[in-house]
């Protein structure tokens, strides 16, 4: 059970549960909720995620942004989250040249998951293309260190429960500057995304505490930051894609430590 007792309750997504052990013990824990959230663009249903019920409106701009739905947060007029007897409905109002291409897409479309290109009928519209992110430098150790520290207090679903990720931004000076949880990876990074769609600057490097697939780099990239940094392990095209965007990637980023796959 995930420090029991330690924790006061922080809203929306969590559920108190009472449950017992294999010794015999029993309780009460803190369980994260994962719903059905269904994202509807002009009265058009897009897509359904599995996904933690909170910063609703975050997902719903970062998700339009990394999934090449809209190019600029401006073309998302707007956001309504709607309870639902089976989840969450998220309606949404696209600009008219959007609405248009989403429509274009969607006919070479037979089904989506989770994993953003599932369904696609070509090789090449498989990948959606990563914009180059202006160059940086890698992170020091112990920048990482302090940033990692920040990242811990700002995990409170995970302090509760154990079963969320995590991904946060922090500018030049190790300042955070917003982290978002979701139970999924891509679905936290989406949410940052939206977070930070409207700040001046991009961040300087973002940390995901997750493995860094090549949906996550070009999440980051979407985002402009400089550098990627993942507490597990990066796949061979993320690696790839990385370097094609010139984003520094980082992983294996434990205890003061690190591996640098892209980026000196």
């Amino acid at each position: 059970m995930a420090q029991q007792g330690k924790h006061e309750p922080v809203g929306p997504g969590l559920k108190q549960m009472r449950v017992s052990r294999l010794s015999g013990s029993t309780g009460q824990d803190w369980v994260v909720e994962e719903v059905p959230v269904a994202l509807v663009y002009n009265g058009i249903a897009h897509a359904v995620m599995m996904a933690s019920p909170l910063d609703m409106e975050d997902f719903a701009l970062g998700f339009s942004l990394t999934e090449g739905i809209i190019s600029r947060p401006e073309q998302l007029y707007g956001v309504e989250v709607l309870s639902d007897p089976d989840g969450i409905r998220v309606e949404m109002e696209l600009a008219a040249e959007s609405f248009f291409q989403l429509k274009t897409r969607r006919r070479a479309l037979t089904g989506r998951t989770g994993c953003g290109i599932c369904g696609t009928e070509s090789l090449a519209g498989a990948l959606l293309p990563s914009p180059e992110v202006a160059a940086g430098p890698v992170p020091d150790p112990r920048v990482l260190g302090r940033a990692f520290a920040q990242l811990a207090q700002s995990q409170a679903l995970h302090a509760l429960t154990g079963a969320t990720h995590a991904a946060a931004a922090f500018d030049s000076g190790c300042r955070l500057l917003a982290a978002r949880e979701d139970v999924g990876r891509h679905n936290a990074l989406d949410k940052l995304v939206g977070a930070l769609a409207r700040a001046p600057e991009p961040p300087a490097f973002v940390i995901v505490t997750s493995r860094a697939s090549y949906e996550m780099v070009h999440k980051c990239a979407v985002l402009g930051a400089a550098t990627l940094v993942a507490v597990s392990a990066p796949t061979s095209l993320a690696i790839s894609r990385a370097r094609a965007a010139g984003l520094n990637l980082v992983g294996f980023a434990r205890n003061g430590d690190g591996v640098v796959y892209t980026g000196t």
